[in-house]
């Protein structure tokens, strides 16, 4: 191609296609995550113009089955509906972590913890390709906010951000192979991450091999020679004349290596050669079936978070039922922004809790009127009280975890009225549940779920379903208490991430915080029992195994939870990280044996002074239970760990010396031939502990000027070889 025609290629034609150039087609991308949202009309967002599609339970829910098995199912009937409407590449999935409750788009991603997040990811992102349709993983890297989300500087060490905002995005990348990556907005520790060179190329594609297109979210580039310079490939939306000019004529001054532009155009081409070769003319896909696996989906991530006293399930003969609340009726079923779907068809529970039921069944819209609710509740054998939050969307953040006033009003007056009151919560994020839950006796979390959400919260309601959806996310009692509280979301510019690694429950477990309810929490209508706890070594990593009972009456399915902590270590860890999980069928009264692979590479942190992932020797705890705060069998094993010696210099302090056995060695060596050459002072430092810890914070060439002529330049490099 001619170099005015590589420049046409990397940005797009219009909002939602890649540019025809020469011999290479227009393909057409289009928002996800959890539906296609293809556009019928006209440019730009057009959110309220779409072609109906199946609006799947958008990844707030989904995260919450704790099943990558129905999460690739998702993912393949996702592929499916792209190809009936001839979409090449998905906008998905959104994999950032959620770092702080407050996140406007915490609905679009699955969890406050990486490996959990990245193991979602994973089979999301395979299902989807296993139709020969492209994923787009994004915000890469850092867009845990909304506010400023175009220009602030998130502020991080390199610590934090390869183990907590990296970690998943290198997981999918590696296992999953992603047709495309997508670039946040956001600057990262100065840099927009659109032109962040050591991101994109030096990790993404050096450290990690990924070799699809990098594209760039849409409006994200505000240098189009700088972009492709630091590795980006495709500027979205285009047409971008004026970026394509600018890009030929940096080549052809010299300024831009022309190896740069013809490798990103050469991308963009094989992306599209690709689709084309996979797109299926005439495809089609089962509305009703995959409608079926919505509400599946949504009743898997549905998570009972109080039962007193087994009010749930109901009855399907109970006498009369109050159903309170608009929710029910307009029922809340995504979040707002780019992903807003348009639904094939939409269940709500008002309809679905009366099909189910037999007793009579009464509906109160509530909100504006909590005493004719709650008169109506008095009445009533049981009433259901539907309540949620109501400002989850792209562009904004929450500004608290409350519900509505109205909303809390109304469960209180319920509550009052009727001792028997289940509250189902709608919401996108977590919300405080204090302190009118105390007053309630059964509370169902909800969240957003998609089209078939009414129907799989009467399944729930009923124990059609036996609820098994765990948080993915802490629940504090009040928002002061989060780890994120005082580091968002930043000023002048800038969000500084001052909790570090101690995101969500690493920093609730590691203050020994109270929660409302902890990450991996959840309830069932049966119970569990733990036995048999075996670790073993494979391969560098664990091999986990357990025996779990349903010692219940009930069919229902465990999410059975495995983390690790170290008893010491050279650096700050948390007290307990997931790193393997299972969600698993077990019928009343019967036993599983779970299986559970703990890679090695997960078992790392980032070594900062190493400068690569290093597992530490020593014994780990392995601890498997139902959260992270409900741990039901240990077990220790040791691991032999990588070789992390870190090369002695003169700036290593004496302390250090002597931690290593061959710098002790050399070190008490060359004290030694000091005092018998006169400078005694220094001979003290082995023999004396009290010397030994004054001197321990000192650097060896400070300590070295204390010797005057005694310790010589010979001695100090005899030393250093004789360590190192």
């Amino acid at each position: 191609m001619e170099i005015e025609e590589q420049a046409a290629l990397t940005s797009g034609a219009d909002f939602w296609h890649t540019r025809a150039v020469a011999d290479v087609p227009a393909v057409m991308v289009t928002d996800g995550p959890h539906g296609v949202r293809k556009q019928v009309v006209g440019e730009g967002l057009g959110l309220l113009a779409s072609e109906p599609s199946t609006c799947f339970p958008p990844a707030v829910a989904m995260g919450s089955t704790w099943d990558p098995e129905l999460v690739r199912r998702v993912g393949a009937a996702l592929g499916q509906e792209c190809l009936a409407m001839d979409v090449a590449v998905l906008l998905g999935p959104g994999i950032n972590l959620k770092r702080t409750p407050l996140g406007g788009r915490n609905f679009e991603y699955f969890s406050e913890d990486p490996i959990l997040t990245g193991v979602l990811a994973t089979e999301w992102v395979a299902g989807l390709q296993s139709k020969g349709v492209g994923a787009s993983l994004k915000h890469f890297a850092m867009n845990s906010q909304e506010t400023d989300r175009m220009r602030v500087s998130a502020d991080v060490d390199e610590r934090t951000l390869r183990e907590m905002y990296l970690r998943a995005f290198q997981r999918v990348v590696q296992r999953a192979r992603p047709w495309t990556v997508m670039c946040s907005y956001n600057r990262i520790n100065g840099v927009y991450a659109s032109q962040h060179r050591w991101l994109l190329t030096d990790v993404l594609r050096g450290e990690w091999g990924y070799e699809g297109v990098l594209v760039s979210d849409w409006g994200a580039v505000v240098d189009r020679v700088e972009a492709v310079r630091a590795g980006l490939d495709l500027t979205m939306p285009g047409p971008d004349d004026a970026g394509d000019r600018d890009l030929a004529a940096a080549v052809r001054a010299g300024s831009l290596p022309a190896a740069a532009l013809q490798t990103a155009a050469s991308r963009v081409e094989s992306l599209v050669r690709r689709a084309v070769a996979a797109a299926t003319p005439g495809a089609t896909y089962d509305a009703d079936a995959h409608h079926a696996l919505a509400r599946e989906a949504a009743s898997r991530g549905i998570v009972l978070l109080k039962n007193d006293g087994g009010l749930l399930p109901l009855a399907a003969g109970e006498p009369s039922i109050a159903v309170i609340g608009e929710q029910a009726r307009s029922p809340r079923y995504q979040g707002g922004g780019s992903s807003l779907i348009n639904p094939t068809r939409l269940d709500n529970a008002l309809d679905e809790i009366t099909a189910h039921a037999t007793g009579t069944v009464r509906f109160a819209a509530g909100y504006d009127d909590p005493e004719a609710a709650a008169a109506l509740a008095r009445e009533s054998s049981v009433a259901i009280v539907f309540a949620g939050s109501e400002e989850e969307t792209e562009g904004s953040d929450r500004t608290s975890l409350e519900l509505p006033a109205a909303h809390r009003a109304l469960i209180e007056k319920v509550a009052a009225a009727n001792p028997r009151t289940v509250v189902v919560l709608s919401n996108g994020a977590v919300i405080r549940t204090g302190p009118w839950d105390a007053a309630v006796p059964a509370l169902v979390e909800g969240w957003l779920l998609g089209q078939a959400g009414g129907g799989a919260i009467a399944d729930v309601l009923f124990g059609v379903v036996n609820p098994s959806g765990r948080l993915t996310e802490t629940i504090p009692v009040k928002l002061a208490d989060h780890p994120s509280y005082l580091d968002f979301p930043g000023e002048q510019g800038h969000v500084r991430y001052g909790e570090g690694i101690h995101v969500g429950y690493r920093g609730f477990d590691a203050r020994e915080q109270e929660v409302a309810y902890p990450f991996g929490f959840g309830l069932s209508y049966t119970t569990f029992e733990y036995s048999g706890l075996s670790v073993s070594t494979v391969d560098g990593g664990l091999e986990v195994r357990v025996s779990v009972a349903n010692t219940g009456s009930r069919d229902g399915r465990e999410v059975v939870q495995v983390y690790t902590s170290i008893g010491s270590s050279r650096v700050r860890r948390a007290p307990r990280e997931l790193k393997a999980f299972a969600s698993v069928p077990i019928a009343a009264g019967e036993s599983a044996e779970v299986v559970l692979t703990v890679d090695a590479g997960d078992l790392a942190y980032w070594d900062v002074e190493l400068g690569r992932w290093v597992v530490e020797a020593g014994d780990y705890t392995v601890a498997v239970g139902a959260s992270s705060r409900d741990i039901r069998t240990t077990a220790t094993v040791a691991l032999a760990g990588d070789d992390e010696r870190r090369a002695l210099t003169v700036d290593s302090t004496i302390g250090e010396w002597f931690a290593d056995p061959r710098g002790a060695q050399a070190l008490a060596e060359a004290f030694t031939a000091m005092a018998a050459a006169g400078g005694g002072a220094m001979a003290q430092t082995v023999a004396d502990p009290a010397m030994l810890s004054l001197m321990a914070s000192m650097p060896l060439d400070r300590v070295v000027a204390f010797a005057g002529d005694a310790f010589t330049p010979e001695i100090l490099a005899d030393l250093l070889k004789a360590a190192n």
